[in-house]
């Protein structure tokens, strides 16, 4: 590990995820909607890993570089291009609505200081480990496979989950019913627990080193507390609460972790 060139790494990874969110924040300025920062998340990642790896270059091991910023990237592009298709045509998310509603003084400033600002240096402390693990001179072993693994385990379950729930909503006879077949019988939050896989696996791969391990062990602690506790899972299912149906669902599917639906009351056929 070459911390001083690791060092300029880190300053040149927090311009690029400052720049992918100064970028979004000035297109939503044009559009009037704040929704597009949910889009400019994923490609923030792709930029610290663009930039990672091209900075790295004859420091790091060539195939654990290659492996991690093809995994960041590969992640962050089908998240971004996810997320647009689904926001196509669809006005502000309510979340932010609700927040630029309460804001002092201009809801313009308020929203770059809390949710572009805050996102951006956030991209920058989870993608720690994908920054870390290019320097690390070692080549693949045993905890970068189960890394690796982990990762595409991940992105597996996060694209069929939200491969599954656009088709559910996509059919007009689920109008105002709560998706609870496929994954989201397994568990109320696929493509959370999906995101959960893939930045453990890629912390996996910065561990080649004790140093780096306990450096970027942080990233996945916060990614974590994230899904769980923070905007992921504790915001939407606040939104979903009211809606008919949503607590017997609660009641007999997991919160987080997969495990086989319990038993509950029966679906009403859609005739």
């Amino acid at each position: 590990m070459t911390w001083s060139a690791f060092a300029v790494n880190l300053a040149a990874s927090a311009g690029a995820a400052l720049a992918v969110m100064l970028g979004a924040f000035a297109i939503a300025l044009r559009k009037g909607v704040h929704r597009i920062v949910d889009v400019a998340w994923g490609i923030a990642f792709t930029a610290v890993a663009l930039v990672t790896w091209a900075l790295s270059a004859g420091y790091g091991d060539t195939g654990r570089r290659f492996a991690v910023t093809v995994a960041t990237c590969v992640w962050g592009l089908r998240l971004a291009l996810h997320i647009a298709r689904r926001a196509r045509g669809q006005g502000e998310d309510p979340r932010y609505a609700r927040m630029l509603a309460r804001a002092p003084g201009s809801p313009a400033a308020y929203a770059l200081r809390k949710v572009y600002l805050l996102q951006g240096a956030l991209v920058w402390l989870v993608s720690l480990p994908v920054q870390a693990a290019a320097y690390l001179a070692r080549g693949v072993d045993v905890l970068m496979v189960l890394g690796m693994v982990a990762w595409a385990a991940g992105v597996g379950f996060e694209a069929v989950g939200d491969h599954q729930l656009a088709r559910f909503k996509a059919d007009p006879a689920n109008r105002g019913r709560i998706m609870d077949r496929g994954l989201w019988a397994w568990t109320r939050h696929p493509n959370y627990f999906g995101d959960f896989l893939v930045w453990w696996g890629l912390y996996l791969a910065a561990c080649a080193t004790w140093q780096t391990a306990a450096l970027t062990l942080v990233s996945p602690l916060v990614m974590t507390g994230l899904l769980v506790w923070g905007s992921g899972k504790r915001l939407l299912e606040a939104h979903m609460a009211d809606r008919p149906g949503y607590a017997a669902y609660k009641a007999r599917t997991s919160g987080f972790l997969p495990r086989p639906p319990q038993r509950g009351p029966s679906r009403p056929v859609p005739r």
